[in-house]
């Protein structure tokens, strides 16, 4: 048994794709590629392959990691031709590495998520404006926001959940907000409702509803030290 480590990606032309829907395209293309990649015991044998994180609809990603088992050995740069001759159009796989088999599972360890959400700015907002808002959403000690779902509603304090200031860069008609989120054993807050919370709390003039959020990269990170989990032995 061998254990694959992959970094992948999910580009603009499958933003839309649910997280269960990118999984199965990726478990397609790992068949139809003939890996020699093992399967779970039991009346419901499963391919095994696991992710750090999934994504929210809606959403790209630059980086994904996922894990895959392999019953056999290859080279890597055999399994890398394999898998891109079955990837469709908007999964790329960026490089790859074998990792021990006892290496934690990517969702125990991957607890840090950076974004970039581009969302166009309302008609008349200035930049010192835009600017005032985010630095007093970085300078409140908690923002409380109300997170509402089937099984009711949920107060969450977003700023237990982020890692670093937002930042923000105006580029034309549209600002670049820099959100770094937390992921921990308790839960986590999406950059979706970080970016309500600054448009309906501090009053950032922006269409929220038109906002592009890409994942930049995942970290496995101690409060002090980043890393990425390719950068695991």
């Amino acid at each position: 048994m061998a254990k694959v480590r992959l970094e992948i990606s999910k580009g603009d032309e499958i933003r839309f794709l649910s997280h269960l829907d990118y999984a199965r395209t990726i478990e397609r293309a790992v068949r139809r590629s003939k890996l020699p990649v093992a399967y779970s015991e039991g009346f419901n044998p499963h391919m095994k392959v696991a992710y750090a994180s999934a994504l929210s609809v809606g959403v790209a990603s630059r980086i994904e990691y996922m894990d895959m088992d392999l019953s056999e050995p290859l080279e890597p740069a055999v399994i890398k031709e394999r898998l891109e001759a079955q990837f469709p159009e908007g999964i790329v796989l960026r490089r790859l590495k074998y990792v021990a088999d006892r290496t934690p599972a990517l969702m125990a360890v991957v607890n840090l998520s950076v974004y970039c959400l581009t969302v166009p700015v309302i008609q008349g907002a200035d930049e010192a404006q835009l600017k005032a808002s985010v630095d007093a959403f970085n300078k409140a000690e908690s923002v409380i926001y109300v997170r509402e779902s089937p099984k009711g509603r949920r107060e969450i304090d977003i700023k237990q959940f982020m890692d670093c200031e937002v930042t923000a860069v105006l580029k034309e008609s549209a600002i670049e907000l820099g959100v770094c989120i937390r992921m921990t054993p308790t839960g986590s807050v999406k950059p979706s409702e970080v970016l309500a919370a600054l448009v309906d709390m501090y009053g950032l003039s922006v269409k929220k509803e038109s906002a592009f959020i890409d994942r930049l990269d995942l970290f496995i990170t101690d409060g002090e030290r980043r890393i990425t989990p390719m950068e695991v032995v």
